[in-house]
C-alpha cells in the first residue's frame, strides 16, 4: 500500500467519522460490541443475527503515541506479540512489515523512524482468517467459525489479539531465555540457563551476562562475544557455573501433591559496563516423566505418579475478552475443584496470563497445537511449523506445561507430525511428552459428552470414541450442564423462559449440540426428579442431575485408579459463553451443581461409594501416606432417621499414597442374584450339549454352537423382570465380539450393552441403566477361534430390590475422620429402590435453616465466615443446600465468589462452616449477605 493511501487512512481517523474506539488486545467485533454498536451477543440470538459481511473483511487499527522520556538507550523497538490472522504495520506512513499470526512475536527497529519528541502515528491493517478454517487457516482460533458449542463469531475473532508495546535497548538484545531444570534427586536441582543474544551493531562486541535467581539469592556472571549483525546462543550449566546447582530446591508440584513453588531469574546484558538489555523469567523446578505400561499413559512429577483430574477449555472467552485478572479467577476455580490439569483445546488460549495462572495454582497444562482431526494440512505448512516452534519457545519456561499434543481426535498429517516431534526435541529437549492424537494411542478415547446414570461410569467400560478399551486416560468425557436460573435469565429473554423453545437452541440446548444430548438430559430431569413445572423448577432439578453425573464421572475413574485408570478430563470445565451445556461454573461465574459434584469427588483424600457393587473406598490422590483414619457409613430415610437395618459401618484404616482402598461394602439387597437359574434356554444352533446346560447350575456342563459367526442364545425368565446385567463363563472358544440384548417377546430385541470383547473365563457385563424384559439374549457376532461359540454358564442379575425398611428414596452419608476425630472428607448420596427415580424427594418436609455470619477484610478481599445449621427440631433433612453471596439491597448474586462448600445436605442438628471470598471491588462490605437455600425450602 502506498504511503499516500496510509496517510489518507490516518487523516480519516483523525476526523473520527465511522471509526470505533477499540481495546488492544482485542478483536474488531468485540470493539463494536463494547461501544454499543452491536447488540449484546450474550443475549438471545443476537450473535446469530449479526451481519457477518460487516466484519468478515480487513479492518484498520490506528493510534498515536509519544516516546517515553525514560527511553535513553540507542534502540527503540515496536513489539507485537500476535494478531489474528495477519497484519501489515505502518509507522509514520512507512511500511514496517507483517505480523503473521497469534504466535508471531514481531519486533521492529523503529529508532530511526520515530519522532522522539512528538507524536507518532501507527496504522495496522488486520485481515481475517480465510475460510474454511480447520485445518486450512491454522494457526488460528478454529472454533470461531462455529462449533457444536460455539456460534459463528463475526470477523472470526480477527484483531490485534495480544499486547503491543515499545521497548528500549542498546545494540545487543536478549531473546528466548530458557531455564531448564533437572532433578538427579529431590534434594538437588541442576539448572541450565540459555538465551540468544543478537548484535544489532556493525562491530564485534564483548558482553557480560549478569544473572540473579531468587529465592536463594543465586548470582552469576559470564563473559562472551558476539560478531557484528549476528546472533549467538549462550548456554550456561553446572559445568560452567557451579552456582547453577541448587541444593534443597523448592519444587513445583501439581495441585494436591505439594506447593507450586516458583523461582525468578533476572538476566542483565552488559556491554562496556552498561546495561544493554534485561529479561526476567519465572520458572519452576520440576521433572516430568511418563510411561505407557498396559497401553495407558501415566504421568509422573518429581518421581511421584500423578492421577490426573482436569477439564478442557474450549476458549478462554468466545470473543477473546478474557484478560489478566480473569484468568486468575478462572484457574483459581479449577484449583478449588481440586483439579490438577487443564487441556488447552486446539491451542485456543494463547495469552501468557493463562499459563502464569496455571503455574501459580499448580494446574498442569495439556497443550494442543491448532489441528482438528481433518485430513488436510494448513495452507502454509511452513508458517504453521514456525508458529509451533514459536509457541514452544514462548511458553516452555512455564512449569505447568505437562503434555504437548499434536491434533484433536486425529493424527497430524505428515510432514507436520514429525515436524512437531522434532520441534519439541530441539526446543524443549523432550522434557514433556508428545501425544500425537488427543484420544488414541495410549489413551481410552474421547466422549461420550451426554448425561449418563452414575452407574455408567463404574461399569466396564464407559464408551470412548477412538483409543483403547478401559477407563485408562480419558481426555474428554462430559455432560450437558444447565445453569442456575439467575444466569439463565441473563441471556434468555423473558418471552422465551418457558417452556423449552428455539431460543434455548441458540445457547446449545438443542440440535446444534447433539453430542450433549439435550433431549436425554431433559428426559433424565423429568424422569428422575419429576416433570418440571417452570424454568425455576427445571434449573433447580437440573443441579441435582449435574451433581450426580459429574461426581460419578470422577469417582468412577478413581474407583479404578491404577488398575487401568490414570486420568480424566471433563468436557468442558470453563464456560466460554452463556450456554446450557459443557461447563462447571457458568459464563457469569455461578457455581453449578457440576462444580460442586466435581469438587467433592476430586478431594485429595476422599471417601466414596460405588453404586454398582456398593463398595466404599477411600481415595488418596496425594503423594503421602495417611494413617489413623476412620471411615463411617450410615443410611437414612427421608425423615432423617437412621435405618437400623443398615447399622453404622466403621473401619479404622491407613490410606497409602496414591491408592484406592476398599474399606467395606454397604448391605443393600443382593444385586448379583441369578434370576436365570434353571430357566429355559433357546439357541440358534447346538453342536455339543443342550442350551439348558447354561442355567443348570453345573459349572462343568456347557453349550457350544455351530462353527460359524452370528449365533445367539437366550434365556426365558418366565415373566418380565428388572435386569441389571449378566455374567458369562466362556470356554476357550469365546466371542471376539458380542452384544447383550433384552426382549419382551423373543422377536424384537434391544441392545442392553454396547458391543463387548469376550475373553476366556468369567466376564461380567453390568448395564449402565436397568432394563426390563422377559428374555435376555447373547448375540455372538464374531468368533475368536475357528470353533463355534462355547459358554459354561449364563447368569442374569436382576429381580426386585425393594426393601420395605427403606423409603423409595433414601440417603447414604459417608464420613472420613483423622486421629483427632476431625473431618477429612464427607459425602452424601441419594439412592432409590428403582435406582433412577428420585421423585420422592418432593415429599421432603420443608426446613428453615439458621445462618450466622461475620465479614472481615483480608488482603484486599472481603471474607465471610458463616455457619449454616439445620436445627435439632427441624422437620427432617435439609437437602442439597445451595449457598450464594448476595447483595443485601437487591438480593442479587455476587460473583465471582470463592466458596468453600455448596449443595451439601444436613441432618437434624448438623452444621456446616462456610468461607466465602469476594473481591472488594464487587460490593460494599455492609451490603453482603449469605443466602442458603435447601431443595426443600419453605418457599418451594
Amino acid at each position: 500500500m502506498a504511503g499516500a493511501e496510509v496517510q489518507q487512512v490516518l487523516e480519516d481517523a483523525k476526523r473520527g467519522e465511522g471509526w470505533v474506539n477499540a481495546w488492544v488486545p482485542g478483536t474488531v467485533y468485540a470493539a463494536y460490541v463494547e461501544q454499543g454498536l452491536e447488540k449484546d451477543p450474550n443475549v438471545g440470538d443476537h450473535i446469530w443475527t449479526a451481519d457477518r459481511a460487516k466484519f468478515d473483511k480487513p479492518f484498520w487499527y490506528v493510534t498515536s503515541f509519544t516516546i517515553p522520556n525514560t527511553f535513553n538507550r540507542d534502540k527503540i523497538w515496536l513489539n507485537f506479540n500476535g494478531v489474528n490472522r495477519n497484519a501489515t504495520i505502518y509507522l509514520n506512513g512507512e511500511r514496517l512489515g507483517k505480523v503473521k499470526n497469534f504466535m508471531d512475536c514481531a519486533r521492529f527497529d523503529v529508532g530511526t523512524l520515530v519522532n522522539r519528541s512528538g507524536l507518532n502515528s501507527l496504522a495496522v491493517l488486520v485481515d481475517i482468517p480465510k475460510k474454511p478454517m480447520a485445518n486450512l487457516a491454522s494457526p488460528t482460533y478454529v472454533s470461531s467459525a462455529g462449533w457444536d458449542w460455539m456460534p459463528y463469531v463475526p470477523g472470526l475473532n480477527s484483531g490485534i489479539t495480544d499486547k503491543v508495546f515499545l521497548s528500549n535497548t542498546e545494540g545487543l538484545t536478549i531473546r528466548d531465555p530458557w531455564i531448564q531444570t533437572d532433578l538427579p534427586t529431590l534434594a538437588r536441582a541442576d539448572l541450565a540457563v540459555s538465551f540468544d543474544v543478537s548484535n544489532h551493531t556493525d562491530e564485534r562486541k564483548e558482553a557480560t551476562i549478569r544473572g540473579a535467581i531468587y529465592p536463594g539469592n543465586v548470582t552469576f556472571t559470564y563473559q562472551f562475544s558476539v560478531d557484528k549483525e549476528e546472533t549467538t546462543n549462550v548456554r550456561l550449566d553446572k559445568k560452567k557455573l557451579t552456582q547453577l546447582v541448587i541444593d534443597q530446591p523448592q519444587l513445583w508440584w501439581p495441585n494436591g501433591y505439594g506447593k507450586p513453588n516458583r523461582y525468578t531469574c533476572k538476566l542483565s546484558l552488559l556491554v562496556d559496563g552498561k546495561i544493554s538489555d534485561e529479561k526476567e523469567v519465572k520458572f519452576g523446578i520440576k521433572k516430568y516423566s511418563y510411561d505407557t505400561v498396559g497401553n495407558v499413559l501415566h504421568l509422573t512429577v518429581n518421581g511421584t505418579r500423578v492421577f490426573v483430574k482436569g477439564g478442557n477449555w474450549g476458549m478462554s472467552e468466545y470473543l477473546l475478552r478474557c484478560r489478566d485478572s480473569e484468568y486468575d479467577t478462572k484457574v483459581r476455580l479449577h484449583q478449588e475443584m481440586n483439579f490438577n490439569m487443564i487441556r488447552n483445546w486446539i491451542g485456543s488460549t494463547t495469552d501468557e496470563a493463562f499459563y502464569e495462572a496455571c503455574d501459580k495454582y499448580g494446574i498442569m497444562v495439556w497443550d494442543d497445537f491448532w489441528l482438528n482431526s481433518s485430513p488436510n494440512l494448513p495452507r502454509d505448512i511452513h508458517e504453521f511449523n514456525v508458529a509451533a516452534i514459536a509457541k514452544i519457545k514462548r511458553f516452555r519456561n512455564h512449569p505447568s506445561i505437562a503434555v504437548w499434543c499434536g491434533d484433536n481426535e486425529g493424527w497430524p498429517e505428515e510432514p507436520l507430525n514429525n515436524w512437531l516431534k522434532e520441534a519439541i526435541r530441539v526446543y524443549d529437549d523432550n522434557s514433556r511428552y508428545y501425544q500425537a492424537n488427543s484420544h488414541d494411542d495410549q489413551l481410552s478415547g474421547s466422549g461420550p459428552w451426554s448425561s449418563k446414570d452414575p452407574r455408567y461410569y463404574f461399569t466396564a467400560y464407559p464408551t470412548g470414541l477412538g483409543g483403547n478399551d478401559g477407563w485408562g486416560f480419558r481426555t474428554e468425557l462430559g455432560t450437558a450442564v444447565f445453569t442456575n436460573v439467575e444466569s439463565f435469565k441473563k441471556f434468555i429473554p423473558q418471552d422465551y423462559w418457558w417452556p423449552r423453545n428455539s431460543m434455548w437452541e441458540k445457547h446449545y440446548f438443542g440440535p446444534w449440540a447433539f453430542n450433549a444430548d439435550p433431549d436425554g438430559y431433559e428426559r433424565s430431569i423429568n424422569e428422575r426428579y419429576g416433570r418440571a413445572t417452570g424454568i425455576e423448577d427445571f434449573c433447580t432439578k437440573a443441579q441435582l442431575l449435574n451433581i450426580e453425573t459429574n461426581k460419578a464421572m470422577y469417582e468412577g475413574w478413581q474407583d479404578h485408579m491404577w488398575e487401568d485408570a490414570s486420568g480424566i478430563m471433563t468436557w468442558m470445565s470453563n464456560a466460554s459463553l452463556p450456554s446450557m451445556i459443557w461447563q462447571t461454573y457458568d459464563y457469569y461465574y455461578d457455581l453449578t451443581g457440576a462444580f460442586w459434584g466435581i469438587k467433592k469427588a476430586c478431594e485429595p483424600l476422599h471417601i466414596q461409594w460405588n453404586p454398582v457393587n456398593n463398595a466404599v473406598k477411600v481415595i488418596n490422590t496425594t503423594g503421602k501416606d495417611v494413617s489413623g483414619l476412620r471411615a463411617e457409613a450410615a443410611v437414612y430415610n427421608l425423615d432423617g432417621k437412621e435405618v437400623g437395618k443398615y447399622a453404622l459401618h466403621t473401619s479404622d484404616i491407613n490410606a497409602p499414597a496414591n491408592t484406592a482402598l476398599r474399606v467395606f461394602s454397604l448391605g443393600f439387597a443382593d444385586e448379583n442374584r441369578d434370576i436365570a437359574l434353571h430357566k429355559k434356554v433357546v439357541a440358534s444352533s447346538t453342536e455339543e450339549n443342550q442350551p439348558a446346560a447354561l442355567t443348570d447350575g453345573d459349572m462343568h456342563s456347557r453349550w457350544a454352537s455351530e462353527q460359524k459367526d452370528h449365533q445367539w442364545v437366550y434365556v426365558d425368565l418366565g415373566h418380565e423382570e428388572v435386569i441389571r446385567g449378566v455374567q458369562l463363563n466362556w470356554e476357550r472358544a469365546y466371542a471376539k465380539k458380542f452384544v447383550v440384548q433384552v426382549s419382551d417377546d423373543a422377536q424384537t430385541w434391544r441392545d442392553a450393552s454396547r458391543s463387548a470383547m469376550g475373553k476366556v473365563g468369567e466376564q461380567k457385563v453390568v448395564f449402565a441403566e436397568d432394563q426390563k424384559g422377559r428374555y435376555v439374549r447373547i448375540l455372538c457376532e464374531e468368533r475368536a477361534t475357528s470353533w463355534g461359540f462355547s459358554i459354561w454358564d449364563f447368569k442374569v442379575f436382576g429381580g426386585n430390590l425393594i426393601d420395605p425398611a427403606l423409603n423409595a428414596t433414601h440417603f447414604i452419608k459417608l464420613r472420613l475422620t483423622d486421629q483427632q476425630g476431625l473431618l477429612v472428607s464427607d459425602n452424601f448420596y441419594w439412592r432409590g429402590d428403582k435406582r433412577d427415580n428420585f421423585t420422592a424427594l418432593s415429599e421432603l418436609p420443608p426446613v428453615n435453616l439458621k445462618v450466622h455470619s461475620t465479614i472481615s477484610k483480608e488482603q484486599g478481599k472481603y471474607v465471610m465466615h458463616a455457619q449454616v445449621t439445620n436445627p435439632p427440631n427441624a422437620a427432617g433433612v435439609a437437602f442439597a443446600i445451595r449457598v450464594q453471596a448476595v447483595a443485601k439491597d437487591s438480593g442479587e448474586q455476587i460473583a465471582p465468589a470463592i466458596i468453600s462448600d455448596g449443595y451439601f445436605s444436613l441432618l437434624r442438628g448438623e452444621s456446616k462452616a462456610i468461607r466465602i471470598e469476594l473481591d472488594e471491588a464487587l460490593v460494599a462490605q455492609d451490603n453482603i449477605a449469605l443466602k442458603a437455600t435447601p431443595y426443600n425450602a419453605f418457599n418451594n
